[in-house]
Parts: structure tokens; sequence; C-alpha cells
């Protein structure tokens, strides 16, 4: 079992920027991919970026790319989500995610953290 927590959320003005981190309960980086994804309301969930075992390899959505940049801390269990130049449509519920075999078959979430990006 693997607890993830994330933090860092908050309200921004558009063109700011923000770091999410994700805290996992215990050490996942050998065994799990892993990734943020988000929501905003009346929207389905979407990926934003992951990273793979061992911090590998990175993957962004194209919305995000050239903007967002996902690292992954092995000593201390975290990975974080630099957030720069954000919009208004970044908006939304950021859920940090855990997978073993496929992100978009993802095995743990965490609770979320909202972020908000006013215009």
């Amino acid at each position: 079992q693997v607890q993830l927590v994330e933090s860092g959320g908050g309200l921004v003005q558009a063109g700011g920027s923000l770091r999410l981190s994700c805290a996992a309960s215990r050490r996942t980086f050998s065994l799990f991919h892993m990734g943020w994804f988000r929501q905003a309301p009346g929207k389905e969930r979407e990926f934003v970026a992951a990273i793979s075992r061992s911090g590998g390899s990175t993957t962004y959505a194209d919305s995000v790319k050239g903007r967002f940049t996902i690292f992954g801390d092995n000593a201390k269990n975290t990975v974080d989500l630099q957030m720069n130049s954000l919009k208004p449509e970044d908006t939304a519920v950021y859920y940090c995610a855990a997978a073993l075999v496929r992100m978009d078959r993802a095995d743990y979430w965490g609770q979320g953290t909202q972020v908000t990006v006013s215009s």
C-alpha cells in the first residue's frame, strides 16, 4: 500500500508559478511510475505529466509542455510539479498518482490539491 499526499496548491495570478509536491509513504521510484493529473470543474480528469520509475524519462500533456516540469527525489520519496506561466485554464484539482505498469491505470492516488489561476 502507498499513501500519497499532495501539497503546494493555492491561488496565483496568470503568468505566475506554483510548485506542487507529492510525498509518498514509502520508497516508490524503483517500483512505480509517478505522475500528475488534474480535474477542472465539470470536466474529466486528465493527464498532466509523468516520470518513469527511477526517473529515466518524462512525459507531458501538450497543454503544459514547456511550462510544467516534473521532478522526482528518490531520497525524499517525493515527486514535484513545477508549474510556470500559469493560465486560468490550468485551474483544477491536481492529483498525484503512482502506477506499477501504466499511468492510465494508476494504482494509487492522492487526495488532490486545488490550484486556482486568476486572470
